[in-house]
């Protein structure tokens, strides 16, 4: 495995195996075996290391307090980026979409709680294997993009409706929202950015390193 402590430069060029491997795994952290591909995904990323590990703290308490207390009355996908929560998913009513908000705005270290929850019956199987494979597509868009890392932008979808997180400068928003916008199945595209200029932290690129100096004759 790769030490922590080496320059990010040197990682750039493994970025695109990270998003080949990961592209799948939907509201999962892109923990591979053998560790190298993960210190990849973890470095890249513009929250610090205390962050993600505060977002998949929430999106787990959060899913299991949903799961405990209401079971089979709802489906909801919990997705924490920079503690801001995105809730996706059906429920049977009203109060539930509610009871769900409550639950979630409850657990600890929560900046804000986004609920897109809708109010229908409870997707099937097929659906969401379907959104899966959707998700899939569009981050595989993303990958050898002047300008656009695919690290930095997060993809949920739901019933084909494609919701884009990270904290990313307005120039990458635009170009991630048009090319998931122009992806074959997608219904509709929710942003659901954080911005920051490219001059500012954490969008600011990482520094490069020295150049080498020729040996002397």
């Amino acid at each position: 495995m790769h030490s922590l402590s080496m320059r990010r430069h040197r990682y750039l060029a493994l970025s695109a195996l990270t998003v080949a491997l990961a592209v799948g795994l939907q509201g999962c952290p892109a923990i591979i075996a053998g560790g190298g591909v993960a210190a990849v995904s973890s470095l890249e990323d513009r929250r610090t290391t205390g962050t993600q590990l505060d977002d998949n703290a929430i999106e787990s308490r959060a899913a299991s307090r949903i799961g405990e207390r209401l079971g089979e009355r709802a489906h909801v996908n919990v997705t924490s980026f920079n503690r801001a929560v995105l809730l996706t998913g059906e429920v049977w009513d009203d109060a539930t979409r509610a009871e769900v908000e409550k639950i979630v705005a409850g657990v600890p270290n929560i900046r804000s709680v986004t609920n897109e929850v809708q109010v229908s019956g409870l997707s099937s199987a097929t659906s969401r294997a379907n959104d899966t494979a959707l998700t899939a597509r569009v981050k595989g868009r993303f990958i050898n993009v002047q300008g656009l890392n695919p690290l930095h932008v997060k993809v949920v979808t739901e019933a084909g409706v494609v919701y884009l997180l990270g904290v990313v400068t307005e120039t990458e928003a635009e170009t991630a929202t048009e090319l998931a916008r122009t992806t074959g199945g997608v219904r509709k595209v929710v942003k659901v950015f954080e911005y920051c200029k490219s001059t500012e932290e954490p969008c600011k690129p990482p520094a490069q390193p020295p150049a080498a100096k020729s040996p002397r004759a």
